[in-house]
């Protein structure tokens, strides 16, 4: 009913002044002097690694095969890599996983499903009668491996989008080797045939939204210029069944210059999948949007927060987030994690008319996902990172709220909701408690529990604690540890600390079938630290270490580090920190920062030189997070934590993993590949391992991911355990 455009585009970012480097505490390793214009990589003229950011050169990829071949045999030849590596594809292929459900309207449900026969996936179907059962009778609507086999192609599934209501006709993306830039094509899930002359999109970063069965609205690159800085689109045309790209009718233009992941149109559908309104999004930058109306052709802008988004349309009311303070053409104030709505007709008519205020998050509190039945509003909501559900009926005066009989202390989950009654499928899951998931009533409050993941590992004896640590400024970062009841509080656990602080991402408890098997079932101890940056506690917690203020989550991270110490929880020789992607940043900031709290560090598809993130693949539409390196102002702050650039010589830096794809077309793998050269340069040991394949998340396939894993746990093994 509603695309959530899930893009981080519709949040926002102010600049305000750039907090200093924390000062030395004894013991502390002593802050990087400040870098010097000319210093090593603060221009492309001293960087003497541009070369790898060739991303297939023939240079580039005769280093990464030397890489891979020498950090393999070292990990590989671990005798305990084996072990590891069975353990990890055993789990990724388990058949009794949850088959998570979606809806269809005819009362079906669909399921994307991967096994060890299944290693790419195929798109499933049952009854919701069958789906109840310990068997379903699954129908496959189109099998992935085969696909790929009798194309001789390299196809990962990146989504399908259907027509509503009918749900027949699909838009299938697929993805070579798993990278973010698809192709598009339409395929009839009744036939289970791709459409002889159907719509064919060629590979690009789409974005695309039906209007009717033979009319698309289509943002994606239209030839030379119409794609913005940062490699997405930012011109959405009307394309009708038959024509070419270069046929379709434009709507709306936004312009090279614009931030964030690009222009996005989308379609408002009510309950029964009638067109409310065609909407474009625009971002100005990673947070900032604007939403624009297609009325008869021309595109007319709606009064909306910039750092904002339209989360549902329900009962004609249209809810909308707020991630600012915010004016409403109505005259009205509301802070920062509002939920609002309006009746969506009178407010077509007349932008000021008066909103109604459904929530209001408490300092500690967040809204996590929202989600649509027919008739009601379903909230996951958190207090101090601990989940429940509220369901909110709308009512002339204020929503009536009820919450769910869901476990608590534990991370819930909203997942698919029927368009035709108000059942909505709800996950629960904790660090040591196996997912469940629910199907819900959200009119009578009535939980039927219909499937439960069995324990992949022994949490007998384990416990979670929740602590504080006190960043530099004074602020209590909260913190999660997954241990066993007899933990020893001599400094002598190996200690995993994982963190992400960025963009707006809360990290929240769950199960971990691979971390649970290889990690905690063998002594180790599991960290997650939720930082500044997160949204744990809304979008006040993110912006509090955006832009200028980024060195706050950093100091955030490396305080949990140093409480773990403190609490005699571990010591340096046993703590390694892990993080991947934003969180790759955060791991490069804590190795040139605070070496001598760490003994490993696992820095997966990372950023890192952050001098010239901008300029690499999407990076220039995630200048709202982080500043923009061209400003004289932003780029000596970037300067100040930019891991590339703050590599030295003579640092206690531990031997280091760093892992990335070549395949990855949204984080560019120079970052890691330069990283891995520069600390060898300067004599330090590293471990760089590349995936030719994989995409972002690493992982074309199981036997990728399991391998991945068993990679990763061998290294850790090694360095803390040993």
């Amino acid at each position: 009913m509603i695309r959530r455009t899930g893009l981080a585009a519709l949040l926002a970012s102010t600049l305000i002044g750039a907090p200093a480097i924390a000062q030395t505490v004894p013991g502390q390793t002593p802050p990087n002097p400040p870098l010097v214009e000319g210093g090593f990589a603060t221009t492309e003229a001293t960087d003497p690694y541009l070369w790898l950011e060739e991303v297939e050169g023939e240079r580039a990829m005769a280093w990464v095969e030397a890489q891979n071949t020498r950090s393999l045999g070292i990990l590989q030849g671990d005798p305990r890599y084996q072990g590891l590596h069975d353990q990890a594809l055993a789990i990724v292929q388990a058949r009794d996983r949850i088959a998570m459900p979606g809806f269809n309207r005819d009362g079906t449900v669909d399921n994307f499903w991967q096994d060890a026969t299944h290693v790419r996936g195929i798109w499933r179907r049952a009854t919701l009668d069958s789906y109840r059962t310990e068997t379903p009778a699954w129908q496959t609507i189109l099998d992935f491996d085969a696909l790929a086999a009798s194309e001789g192609a390299n196809w990962v599934y990146k989504g399908a989008n259907c027509l509503e209501p009918d749900e027949r006709l699909c838009l299938i993306s697929l993805s070579d080797g798993g990278k973010d830039a698809v192709v598009v094509r339409e395929f009839d899930s009744t036939t289970r045939t791709f459409v002889d002359g159907g719509f064919v999109l060629p590979e690009g970063k789409h974005r695309i939204s039906w209007v009717d069965a033979d009319t698309l609205m289509v943002a994606t690159d239209f030839g030379p210029g119409t794609l913005t800085e940062s490699g997405y689109p930012y011109i959405v045309k009307i394309l009708k069944r038959g024509q070419s790209l270069d046929q379709a009718v434009e709507v709306y233009r936004g312009t090279a210059t614009d931030g964030g992941y690009g222009v996005s149109p989308y379609t408002l559908r009510d309950a029964d999948g009638v067109i409310q309104a065609l909407l474009i999004n625009r971002p100005l930058d990673t947070y900032r949007a604007e939403t624009w109306r297609v009325v008869d052709g021309q595109a007319v802008k709606l009064e909306l927060p910039a750092r904002g988004n339209i989360s549902a349309l329900v009962q004609g009311q249209l809810v909308v987030t707020t991630d600012q303070d915010w004016t409403a053409p109505s005259g009205q104030a509301f802070t920062a994690g509002d939920v609002i709505a309006w009746d969506l007709d009178a407010w077509f008519a007349n932008p000021a008319t008066a909103a109604q205020l459904i929530i209001h998050p408490g300092e500690r509190d967040s809204i996590e996902a929202i989600s649509a039945t027919r008739n009601r509003l379903v909230v996951a909501r958190y207090e101090n990172v601990r989940g429940s559900v509220y369901v909110y009926t709308p009512g002339s005066g204020e929503w009536a709220r009820q919450r769910l009989a869901l476990p608590q202390n534990v991370t819930v989950g909203v997942g698919s909701a029927s368009a035709t009654d108000d059942r909505i499928f709800l996950t629960a899951a904790g660090y040591l408690t196996p997912s469940s998931l629910y199907l819900a009533d959200a009119a009578s409050g009535a939980i039927d529990a219909l499937k439960a993941l069995p324990a992949k590992f022994d949490a007998a004896g384990m416990r979670v604690d929740q602590f504080e640590a006190r960043s530099a400024d004074g602020t209590m970062i909260p913190y999660f540890v997954v241990h066993r009841d007899a933990m020893a509080m001599d400094g002598s656990n190996p200690t995993l600390l994982y963190g992400y602080g960025g963009f707006q991402v809360s990290m929240l408890p769950g199960y971990s079938p691979t971390m649970g098997k290889l990690w905690l079932e063998r002594g180790g101890v599991y960290v997650v630290a939720n930082t500044r940056g997160g949204g744990e506690f809304g979008p006040r917690w993110h912006q509090a270490a955006q832009q200028a203020n980024r060195q706050r989550a950093h100091e955030d991270f490396q305080a949990v580090a140093a409480d773990l110490i403190a609490r005699g929880i571990t010591s340096q020789p046993r703590l390694g920190v892990m993080g991947g992607s934003q969180g790759g940043l955060f791991m490069g900031a804590m190795l040139t920062q605070r070496p001598d709290l760490i003994n490993a560090a696992v820095i997966a598809v990372p950023l890192f030189d952050m001098l010239r993130f901008h300029t690499l693949l999407a990076g220039a539409s995630w200048m709202g997070e982080y500043g923009d390196p061209r400003i004289p102002e932003q780029r000596a702050v970037i300067a100040q934590y930019s891991p590339y650039q703050n590599l030295r010589a003579g640092r206690p830096y531990p031997e280091v993993f760093i892992h990335t794809s070549t395949k990855d077309d949204r984080v560019h793998p120079g970052h890691a590949r330069k990283a891995a050269a520069r600390l060898e340069e300067l004599g330090y040991p590293v471990l760089f391992y590349e995936n030719t394949d994989g995409g972002h998340a690493a992982g074309a396939n199981l036997r990728e991911t399991a391998r991945r894993i068993a990679l990763e746990y061998t290294y850790l093994t090694r360095r803390l355990m040993d």
